[in-house]
């Protein structure tokens, strides 16, 4: 054979090889395009998880769905899938999900990674029309026909850039009803606030609609028909999104433009005392559900020393510890100075080293608890304290905890906010702790998160009429 000869015989086999490698790229694509589902158990919950993955202009796509919360459609910032590896980076909702092909039995198995958390996932394909999850029975949940007008609306956060997706519910036979604006706790939250198989914040607008007052709520920014970027968002960015909510409710002529209230849970309730600073005519009362007084320093703090109760041998030095970490991580200086003392101080600690289980990547993880300790979210947390600026905050206020919440307590944040709003002199507020009731306003045993999904009460017809009673009282004048 000729040199030239070979020479068109080796160019022949490296075309037939790129060939082969392109077809082999596309139908791996090709493959995994579809539904995938899995379920993740955390303790005694067990989530339903739902990936669709699709391939456009060549390359994947993929969107998460939390089908027992309600999430859907949560679009991943990229996919990708090579060597049988599977990663899907949803580091704009704060996950991520990776995977390896099992070509025997035609599934990803994988861990899916929150935070520091990581938990193993795995995915089979989905047939068409399968049943994605069961949900539990919720009786408080409000059936059809509902007797009262619901509205889907779409509003503009016009200083985001984004617009925002929601619920507004209006009373039957109520002319210019009174209206509040439901704001969601910390996370991504659809506009029901769905969480551990409830919803609060449908049941809540349920009841207050049926009662007389009109209800705007909506999907967090980035969560199902809003749009925007959860991930880089502060409780500031927060704020805005519920302005934009407020200057809504007033291009409308069928609600009491004079009474326009905020109702805000966990985050929400300090996103409120923000947005009335900002705005403070046009906002006629603020309802706080569980929401801090104290820092978010101290906060966390106090949830990190509950947890650790009973778990570590030496209380004390752990506190200090912790105390070590907070003042790193919420240290105004640059973000890469901040990063490196947390890893120092991290790795010179017993208490890192002693929780790492065997055979774990204990980098991988210390990536992570950085990550979490760094995020925008979280350094502006840290240095928000709530009471500071409910010194501001004029209008009527009712401030509500349970005593068994375990997340956001009592005593420490119900006094701060009673401190704040006395240096405010505001005439009207009204503090209570609400015996036996845990962080969601359920009746409770230990107040522990791990109780919230097995309560089958999710949201306290107590409480309820608490807050519809006040409103009332500070509305019927008109």
């Amino acid at each position: 054979m000729s040199n030239s000869e070979t020479k068109k015989n080796m160019f022949r086999i490296l075309i037939t090889m790129k060939l082969a490698l392109f077809l082999s790229a596309g139908m791996q694509a090709q493959h995994i395009d579809g539904s995938w589902q899995g379920t993740l158990k955390a303790g005694t919950n067990e989530i339903g998880f739902v990936f669709d993955i699709e391939t456009v202009d060549g390359n994947l796509a993929a969107t998460m769905s939390i089908p027992g919360r309600n999430l859907r459609n949560l679009k991943a910032k990229a996919t990708t899938f090579e060597d049988g590896e599977l990663f899907i980076d949803g580091s704009n909702y704060g996950w991520e999900y990776r995977g390896t092909f099992n070509e025997e039995k035609s599934t990803f198995e994988g861990k899916f990674k929150e935070g520091v958390n990581q938990l193993p996932l795995n995915l089979a394909k989905a047939e068409a029309g399968a049943k994605t999850e069961a949900r539990v029975k919720r009786p408080q949940e409000p059936e059809m026909p509902l007797p009262y007008q619901a509205e889907e609306v779409v509003f503009k956060n016009e200083k985001a850039g984004i617009q925002l997706a929601g619920t507004l519910t209006l009373p039957a036979g109520v002319e210019n009803p009174p209206v509040a604006i439901l704001i969601t706790g910390s996370g991504p939250q659809n506009r029901d606030q769905e969480i551990f198989g409830h919803k609060p914040f449908l049941v809540l607008s349920d009841y207050l609609t049926r009662n007389g007052i009109a209800v705007l709520r909506y999907d967090d920014r980035g969560v199902n028909g809003s749009t925007g970027d959860f991930s880089g968002a502060t409780t500031a960015d927060f704020a805005t999104d519920a302005m934009a909510a407020v200057n809504y409710l007033k291009t409308r002529d069928d609600v009491n433009l004079n009474q326009i209230g905020l109702i805000g849970h966990s985050e929400g309730g300090i996103v409120a005392p923000l947005v009335i600073t900002e705005i403070p005519r046009d906002i006629a009362f603020f309802v706080n559900l569980a929401g801090t007084g104290l820092s978010g320093y101290e906060t966390s703090l106090q949830q990190a020393l509950h947890s650790a109760k009973g778990r570590v041998p030496d209380f004390e030095a752990y506190e200090t510890f912790m105390r070590g970490v907070l003042d790193i991580a919420s240290a105004k200086e640059d973000i890469e100075v901040v990063r490196e003392k947390l890893a120092a101080h991290y790795m010179s600690s017993d208490f890192f080293h002693g929780s790492i289980p065997e055979g774990a990547d204990k980098q991988t993880i210390l990536n992570g608890l950085i990550d979490v300790r760094t995020n925008p979210w979280t350094r502006y947390f840290y240095n928000y304290t709530p009471a500071d600026v409910y010194r501001k905050v004029k209008c009527p206020v009712l401030s509500l905890n349970g005593t068994k919440d375990t997340q956001v307590f009592a005593k420490p944040n119900q006094e701060a906010i009673r401190e704040a709003l006395k240096k405010a002199r505001n005439k009207d507020y009204t503090i209570m702790e609400i015996e036996g009731q845990n962080h969601f306003f359920q009746q409770a045993e230990t107040g522990e998160s791990s109780e919230y999904s097995e309560i089958e009460e999710t949201f306290s017809p107590k409480t309820m009429e608490i807050i519809k009673n006040w409103i009332l009282e500070r509305t019927a004048k008109g």
